[in-house]
Order: structure tokens, then sequence, then C-alpha cells
């Protein structure tokens, strides 16, 4: 497939986000002249009054659409209401507009944690809807899983070209590192640049430490989206990771040896452990042709670098 022409405007939803601002990132780096962005202020895309007006006005031809309600184990179990009345508005809206705003191509980007909790691993694409969701997130997840279904029906229903890729968990520039709503890898990262800072001789994470994960960083992700806007049309919705996972407490060990490696790890085995394995099959994006670049210790030291830019950035 040919590749996007560099001065089409592409609209990436959720542009302050992990995943946005990766995109408008990696679009800058590659020539894209006409990047088009709306902060939550100046556009509430659950409102569908608004995004159709925002889509006549700027008529983007492409649509990264990566704006969502996020949050780790915590925050998914306090405020499920919250989680799902969101995400499937935010969506609906968006699609919606991008099928009457004739958008060329529009790709929307779910999350792993749509499979089933106990699905067989790795995680191949059609173990979808195959069994039960993981209590702890299953409002958020049932959202996401109406997005990639939506996909589906506006191509069906109106020949629209719209894709869904699924990618495992991220992390990179840009995360949420806040005590109560980030996910495990950043959080970790915090709590152990605190227990660093002040002197603390342990950090204790929930849980046993023997649910393992799959992390890849949002830039390859970012690398990622434009690939597949370029080279992926199917109505089939397509795995983006890096096809390796490892132990939280492996993980855990990684962040110490990093950010404070003199900290002891304590596990509260009394807390939950979530889904016990996520490891997604990313066979059909490898036969594309796309892999992922950065190596998760490495990715993990960027990372902190960034973390101790934006705490300088923010005391000065």
């Amino acid at each position: 497939m040919s590749s996007i022409d560099r001065t089409a405007s592409v609209f990436v939803t959720g542009h302050r986000g992990l995943v946005g601002s990766a995109v408008v990132r990696h679009l800058k780096q590659v020539g894209f002249e006409r990047i088009l962005t709306a902060s939550r202020s100046e556009l509430d895309l659950r409102s569908q009054a608004a995004v159709d007006s925002w889509f006549d006005t700027r008529r983007p031809d492409y649509v990264i659409h990566a704006a969502g309600r996020v949050g780790g184990i915590l925050a998914n179990s306090t405020y499920p209401a919250d989680f799902l009345y969101d995400n499937l508005l935010i969506h609906a809206t968006v699609m919606r507009a991008a099928w009457e705003h004739g958008v060329q191509k529009l790709l929307y980007l779910g999350s792993s944690c749509i499979y089933p909790r106990d699905c067989p691993q790795p995680i191949r694409e059609e173990y979808l809807l195959t069994g039960p969701l993981e209590p702890t997130n299953d409002a958020y997840a049932i959202a996401k899983i109406s997005g990639l279904i939506g996909c589906q029906a506006y191509r069906r229903q109106h020949g629209c070209n719209f894709i869904s890729a699924m990618p495992t968990n991220l992390y990179g520039p840009g995360d949420n590192f806040s005590p109560t709503g980030s996910h495990v890898l950043p959080a970790l990262i915090r709590r152990f640049h605190e227990a660093q800072a002040s002197g603390q001789p342990q950090v204790t994470i929930w849980g046993t430490g023997s649910p393992r994960r799959e992390f890849l960083h949002v830039d390859d992700l970012a690398r990622a989206c434009l690939f597949l806007l370029e080279n992926y049309d199917s109505d089939q919705i397509i795995n983006v990771g890096t096809g390796q996972d490892v132990a939280i407490s492996a993980l855990a060990d990684m962040i110490r040896q990093v950010v404070a490696p003199q900290v002891e790890l304590v596990y509260d085995t009394s807390k939950p452990d979530g889904t016990p394995r996520k490891l997604l099959d990313v066979s059909r994006i490898h036969a594309l042709g796309w892999q992922h670049q950065i190596a998760l210790a490495d990715g993990i030291r960027s990372t902190y670098q960034w973390f101790l830019d934006e705490q300088h950035s923010i005391r000065s």
C-alpha cells in the first residue's frame, strides 16, 4: 500500500494523553503538516452536537481515535459507571461524525483488557467475546468492545474504512504517575522514587507479584498506528504488542534497580492480582512487517528520566 500524503489532515483525539501525544510526536517526525487536535475545553467528545460541529468546520481526512478515560485496577473498581459512560460516548460521537463527514479512514484504539479473563495465552484476536471479563475492569472493557463493534458496524452499513487495533499495556513519556489513577509501571516508578527521596526502606506492591504482563512503549505504538493506517484495511481487530511478557515481580525489580536499588520490595498478598496473565499474540501484525523497537529495560530508563525532567520543571 502507498503511504498517506503528508499534507492530509489527521485528527488525533486525546492528544494530551499518553497515546495521543506519542502519535502527534510521531506524525510530526515523519512530516505530517496538518495534525488536528482539540483539548477537552475546546471539544467535549461526549457531545454529539459539539463533535459534529467540529468535524464540519475542520473536515479531517483521517482520524486516529486515542481518546478515552483510562485508569488502573483501583480507578476502574471505584468508578465503573463513569468509565462506562465516558468511553461509550467518546467513540460513539467520533465514529458518527467521521461517517457523516466523509473521513477517509479511522483507526480506533481499544485495549487488551477487552479479552476474557481466562482465555488461552498468548491471546489471539479471535478469542474476543469467548468468556467472562476480568471483574475489576469489566465496565471499561465493555465500553471499549462496543467501539470495535462500532467500527465493524459502520463498515457493514455504510462502507466506512474504520479499523481497530488492540494495544497491550502501554508506558512511556506522558504517562499518568498519580498515586491513585496510574497503571502498574508508572505507579512503581513513582513509588520507588518517593521511597528513595524520603529514605523509606521498603515499597509494598499489591498482590503476589506472580501475574505476567506485556508492556509496549508508547512510541512503538505510535509507529504502529501510522503503519496500520497505511497497511491494514481489514474489519478484524489486530493486536499490537511485543509478544513478550514479564512477571510483575520481575518488572518491579527492574524498576527498583533503575530508580532505587537500595529499597526492598514487599508484597501485600491481601490485595488482588487482577488477570493472571495477559500476553497478546502479535503474529498478525508481525506478518504485515511491523515489530516493536524499544526494549523494556531501555524504555523504563527513558521513562524514569522523563519523570525526573517533569518533576524538575514543576519545581522550577
